[in-house]
C-alpha cells in the first residue's frame, strides 16, 4: 500500500512542482520590477516550503479516499488468501497410485490429470490410465489443483499396533509332566506307509486312506528298493527337525530283499545303524504280513523312555494343526497335536489367519473327548475359517481378542504384499523410464509427422506380434485348478509342483488351489483361464460334470497322488509340439555318373543300384558323403532303363536326378529314402517318482 501512495504523491509532486516554477518566474519578473516594494518575499518563501496540495482541498480528500480504498482492498486480499489456505480440500496420495486413481481420489476426470501434465518433463502420450506416476507428477497435479496432499500410507503405518499372539516362555521344568511320544513316518511313494499304519493300529485306513487322524512323524525303507531320493528327503527332515530316527526296512518278506545293502547305502548319509556301531535302531519288517511290527513299536517305546519326553500340561494351549478339511456337517475342522496345556470344550484359539471357539473334540477313533493334553492327537471343531497344514495353535483369552490377532495377522500380510507390489511397480516404472528414453533418443530429431508415422507403424506391428504371441503362450502353458480332500494333500501336490523345471518346454500355471469338492467356481475359472482341474480324493457331481462338459473344461479326479502326477505329466506332454523323426526306406550306393540333356540345358544324373529296402519317387531323400548329409529334397526323375518308375527296389539299377541341380554327384556317394514321422514329445520333468 505504501508503494502505491508514495507513486501518487510523486504525481502530486511533479504537477505541483511544475506550477510552483511557472509561478516563480513570473514573480521574480514583477519583483525585478517592485523590489523596492516588495515585503511578501519572505512570506512566498515559507509558503513555497509548505506542501502545495496541503492547501488544495479537493487534492487533499483525494488522497485521503485513495488511502482508504487501497487498505481495504489489501485488507479483504489476506482475508480471502488467508480463507483458500483453510478450505483447501484434502487428497489421500500413495507413492506409485496411477492416473486413474489419482483423478479419483481428486474426484476429477483422467483428462483433468493429462492437462496438468501438460507442458511438463513427462511424456504425456506414453501415459495410459493405469500408468503410475512418480511422488514428483502426484504433487504437480495436487499443487495445480489447489488441493493439499495427504500421504496415507506413512500415517496407516505409526498408527497401526502390534496385536499378534505369541507363544509363552518356557516353562519351569519342575512343572512339566510325562508326555507320549509322536511318531512321523515317512518314505517313499507306494511303499507301504499306510498298510503299515493299518498293521500297527488296526484300522482299515487303507481303505478310507485319509480317513480320521493319521499320526505324523520317523522313516522307514524298502528293502526290495534300497535308499532312493525321497529317502534321503525324509533323513533330511529328521536332521532339521533335531528328532531321532529309527530304521524300518520294509517288504523283508520279499525273497529279493537286502535289509544289509539298504544299511551299507544309509552310511553315506551319516545314519549308522548299531550293526555298525551306531546310534540308530533297525528293525526288518513286513507291512503286509505283520512280521515283526511287535519289535518295532517296542524299538519306539524304548527310544521314548530314554528321551524323558516331558510337556507342560497347564496354562494357554500350545499347538501345531496337523491337518484340515471340510466337513459337510460340521465345518471347517483341524486335526492338531498339543504340544503344552489343556485343550476344552469352549477354549478360544487362533490359527494363522483364522479362529475358533471350540464347540467339539474327538480322537482318531471319532469319539468325542472333554479335553486334550500334550503329545493327544485331537480333531477341532468350530473354525471360522480353515487354517493351514503346519499353521501354530495359540490360545487367547476372548474372542474379540482372537478378531484383533486375525485383523493384525491379515493386515501384515496385506503390508507385506503391498510392498512386494511396490517393488515389482518401481522395477517397471525403471523399465518403462528407460524406454521412454531410448524413444526420445530415437525420435528425437524427426519432424512430428514422420515422429507419428513411425509410432503408427510400431504400434501396428506391435499388436500384430502380441496375437501372435498371445497363440503361442496358450499353446504353450498349461493352468490348473488343484482341489483337495484335506489340506495336506493340497500341500503335498503343491510339493511336488513346486519341483517343476520344465517351464521352457511348458509353463506350469497355478490359477487356483483349495479344499473340498469341485465347484461351480473351479469350473468357471478354468474356463477364463482354459485350464485344467485336478481333484484328489474329492468329488464332482453331475451337474457340475455337465457344466464342465458344456464349457469344454476338463475335470480330472484320482485317488492316488502319483497317478494325478502321471496324469499331469501327460497333459504337459501333449502341450508340446511334436518331434519330427526320420524312417529310412531305402539306401542306394551311386555307381557312376552322367549328365542328359533337357533343352537347353544339361541335367547330372546319378546312376545308382539299390543296397537296402527300396526307393519311393514321392518320398524324401538325402545325398551322404563322407559321413555326412550335403543335401536334402526331392527327385525330379527316377528311371530303370528308360523308363519312368515311381518305386525300386533291393538288388535294382535306377537312374535318378535331384531337385537342386548344382548338386554335383560323385561315385561312392549314397542316397538315402525316408519318411518324416511326427512323434509325441514328452516332458522332461521328473517329479522324483
Amino acid at each position: 500500500m505504501n508503494q502505491k501512495i508514495l507513486k501518487l504523491e510523486n504525481l502530486l509532486r511533479f504537477h505541483t512542482v511544475f506550477r510552483q516554477l511557472h509561478s516563480l518566474r513570473q514573480r521574480r519578473m514583477l519583483a525585478q520590477w517592485n523590489h523596492v516594494f516588495s515585503s511578501a518575499y519572505p512570506v512566498w518563501t515559507a509558503q513555497l516550503c509548505i506542501r502545495p496540495w496541503q492547501t488544495d482541498p479537493l487534492i487533499g480528500v483525494v488522497l485521503s479516499q485513495y488511502r482508504l480504498l487501497v487498505t481495504k482492498k489489501e485488507e479483504r486480499s489476506q482475508k480471502s488468501q488467508l480463507f483458500s489456505t483453510k478450505s483447501k480440500k484434502e487428497v489421500e496420495v500413495w507413492i506409485g497410485m496411477t492416473i486413474e486413481e489419482l483423478a479419483r481420489a481428486m474426484k476429477k476426470d483422467v483428462d483433468y490429470v493429462y492437462e496438468a501434465l501438460m507442458n511438463t518433463a513427462i511424456d504425456i502420450d506414453s501415459l495410459e490410465a493405469h500408468s503410475c506416476l512418480d511422488e514428483v507428477w502426484i504433487k504437480e497435479v495436487v499443487k495445480k489443483a489447489g488441493m493439499k496432499l495427504k500421504w496415507s500410507k506413512l500415517k496407516q503405518d505409526k498408527v497401526r499396533e502390534n496385536k499378534d499372539a505369541v507363544r509363552r516362555p518356557q516353562a519351569d521344568p519342575a512343572l512339566l509332566t510325562p508326555r507320549s511320544p509322536v511318531v512321523t513316518i515317512m518314505g517313499h511313494v507306494d511303499h507301504g506307509k499306510t498298510t503299515l499304519l493299518d498293521k500297527l493300529r488296526k484300522t482299515q485306513v487303507a481303505a478310507m486312506e485319509a480317513g480320521g487322524i493319521t499320526q505324523h512323524i520317523g522313516a522307514f525303507l524298502a528293502a526290495d528298493d534300497g535308499v532312493m531320493k525321497q529317502t534321503v528327503e525324509s533323513i533330511q527332515h529328521a536332521k532339521d527337525a533335531q528328532v531321532p530316527v529309527i530304521l524300518a526296512i520294509n517288504k523283508c518278506d520279499k525273497a529279493e530283499a537286502e535289509p544289509e545293502k539298504v544299511k551299507k547305502e544309509l552310511l553315506a548319509y551319516d545314519v549308522v545303524c548299531e550293526d555298525y556301531g551306531g546310534d540308530v535302531q533297525a528293525v526288518h519288517i513286513s507291512a503286509l504280513t505283520g512280521d515283526n511290527l511287535m519289535a518295532l513299536a517296542e524299538a519306539t517305546i524304548a527310544l521314548a523312555e530314554m528321551l524323558e519326553l516331558k510337556a507342560d500340561p497347564t496354562g494357554p494351549v500350545e499347538g501345531t494343526v496337523i491337518e484340515s478339511f471340510t466337513d459337510k456337517g460340521r465345518g471347517p475342522v483341524t486335526t492338531a497335536i498339543i504340544q503344552r496345556g489343556t485343550l476344552r470344550k469352549g477354549s478360544i484359539l487362533v490359527a494363522g489367519k483364522s479362529w475358533a471357539k471350540v464347540r467339539l473334540m474327538f480322537d482318531e477313533n471319532g469319539k468325542t473327548i472333554h479335553e486334550a493334553c500334550p503329545s493327544m492327537p485331537v480333531g477341532i471343531v468350530g473354525w471360522r475359517d480353515l487354517p493351514s497344514a503346519g499353521d501354530e495353535i495359540l490360545e487367547v483369552e476372548s474372542e474379540p481378542r482372537a478378531r484383533a490377532v486375525v485383523d493384525w495377522r491379515k493386515y501384515e500380510r496385506e503390508q507385506e504384499k503391498n510392498k512386494e507390489d511396490l517393488k515389482i511397480i518401481e522395477e517397471k516404472r525403471k523399465e518403462h523410464q528407460e524406454a521412454q528414453q531410448k524413444a526420445r533418443e530415437k525420435y528425437g530429431n524427426m519432424h512430428w509427422k514422420e515422429r507419428s508415422f513411425l509410432k503408427y507403424q510400431e504400434k501396428k506391428e506391435q499388436r500384430h506380434l502380441q496375437s501372435k504371441e498371445k497363440e503361442e503362450r496358450d499353446s504353450h502353458v498349461l493352468p490348473v485348478i488343484i482341489k483337495g480332500d484335506v489340506d495336506g494333500s493340497v500341500e503335498a501336490i503343491m510339493n511336488i509342483m513346486d519341483t517343476y523345471d520344465a517351464s521352457h518346454e511348458c509353463k506350469l500355471e497355478l490359477v487356483h488351489f483349495g479344499v473340498g469338492d469341485v465347484s461351480e467356481n473351479d469350473v468357471n475359472l478354468a474356463e477364463t483361464f482354459r485350464g485344467v482341474i485336478y481333484g484328489f480324493n474329492v468329488n464332482a457331481g453331475n451337474v457340475i460334470q455337465k457344466s464342465a462338459a458344456k464349457k469344454g473344461v476338463k475335470i480330472k479326479l484320482h485317488k492316488i497322488i502319483y497317478h494325478l502326477i502321471e496324469d499331469l505329466q501327460e497333459e504337459l506332454s501333449s502341450r508340446l509340439p511334436c518331434t519330427v523323426e526320420e524312417h529310412p526306406i531305402g539306401e542306394a550306393s551311386i555307381l557312376a555318373t552322367f549328365s542328359v540333356t533337357e533343352g537347353k540345358k544339361k541335367v547330372p544324373v546319378a546312376g545308382c543300384r539299390v543296397q537296402k529296402g527300396q526307393l519311393e519317387k514321392q518320398k524324401k531323400f538325402k545325398l551322404i558323403r563322407n559321413g555326412g548329409v550335403i543335401w536334402k529334397g526331392s527327385l525330379t526323375s527316377l528311371k530303370h532303363h528308360k523308363d519312368d518308375i515311381s518305386v525300386i527296389k533291393t538288388g535294382m539299377d535306377c537312374g535318378l536326378s535331384l531337385s537342386e541341380e548344382k548338386i554335383e554327384f560323385k561315385v561312392g556317394d549314397e542316397i538315402v529314402c525316408y519318411e518324416e514321422k511326427e512323434v509325441p514329445a514328452k516332458t522332461s520333468w521328473d517329479p522324483g517318482f
